[in-house]
């Protein structure tokens, strides 16, 4: 099911750059941009001072731009190169392929396919992957190919090989995992670096495994909350992208804790995904930057 919402804004490019700091780099940045007959529609930056690091993003509209963007890359390297800059750019028009991984639990891709279907995300979704048959039905009702591929203990590596293939078939630039309910290997996560988004509440370290709430209830906890990351090698300690909160109490059940749980995941996982597609999203050191 593609997303065929028109693009009313004018065609853009955003840069995402990170550099040693020193002195000229903005000027260098919108200078290439301001020759080149481009105007910035956005621009935030961030140093940590603690590393040194600069962080840019910048948007600029391309219309009247002198570039083509094939030329972009060769002409925006010669001011990147005396900086030391690490960037990427990205177009406005080009919608990225987003594969949903699930288990059991719906609440999640409800919400997902909720965004998607309203044309709140520019975002095409070619397959829901499932280590279960349960979410078939509602893939279907959203007119999403669902794809079921069992895991057990024996068999993890060549599922996720037959994961991979589906990825690499529908063309798959992110990957959400969205309450599923397996660990993906290494090997799996270097196909993907910082294209894997995850979910979970936040009772970790405290209350790791199975029913975490119903741990936290019998501790009393005073607040609830959700993680959305960038999925590494060492599990659930990725780049943190989103988190959240919400205050419980003692008139509140188990079941009240899951439901309230369940807002905070998908209210949390959204927003992640939301920054990424929007290229809001600089990694450094096992830290984000997200530019508001």
């Amino acid at each position: 099911m593609n997303s065929s919402l028109p693009i009313t804004n004018p065609l853009s490019a955003t840069l995402l750059i990170s550099c040693p700091d020193r002195q000229g780099l903005v000027a260098a940045v919108t200078d290439f941009i301001a020759r080149h007959n481009g105007n910035i529609l956005q621009l935030d930056q961030h140093v940590d001072a603690q590393e040194n690091v600069f962080f840019m993003r910048v948007e600029w509209d391309l219309s009247g731009f002198k570039l083509s963007r094939e030329e972009i890359d060769a002409a925006f390297n010669q001011v990147a190169a005396p900086f030391g800059m690490t960037w990427e750019v990205h177009f406005s028009d080009q919608i990225p392929r987003m594969a949903v991984f699930v288990s059991k639990e719906a609440h999640c891709l409800y919400d997902i396919l909720y965004r998607h279907q309203s044309g709140e995300w520019r975002v095409d979704i070619p397959v829901i992957i499932s280590n279960h048959p349960d979410l078939g039905t509602l893939a279907e009702k959203f007119g999403i190919e669902f794809r079921v591929l069992p895991v057990n203990k024996d068999n993890k590596p060549e599922v996720e090989q037959a994961q991979l293939e589906i990825l690499r078939e529908k063309r798959a630039d992110l990957v959400v995992l969205a309450r599923y309910m397996q660990i993906v290997s290494e090997n799996f996560v270097n196909h993907y670096p910082n294209r894997i988004i995850n979910i979970h509440h936040s009772f970790l370290p405290a209350f790791a495994g199975a029913k975490p709430y119903h741990r936290a209830h019998g501790r009393g906890v005073k607040i609830i909350g959700a993680s959305s990351h960038y999925v590494t090698a060492e599990l659930d300690a990725g780049p943190i992208i989103e988190q959240d909160i919400m205050r419980v109490n003692h008139r509140d059940s188990v079941e009240d804790l899951v439901r309230k749980g369940k807002d905070v995941e998908k209210l949390v996982l959204s927003r992640a995904i939301r920054y990424h597609l929007n290229h809001q999203v600089l990694v450094y050191n096992n830290k984000t930057i997200i530019f508001g």
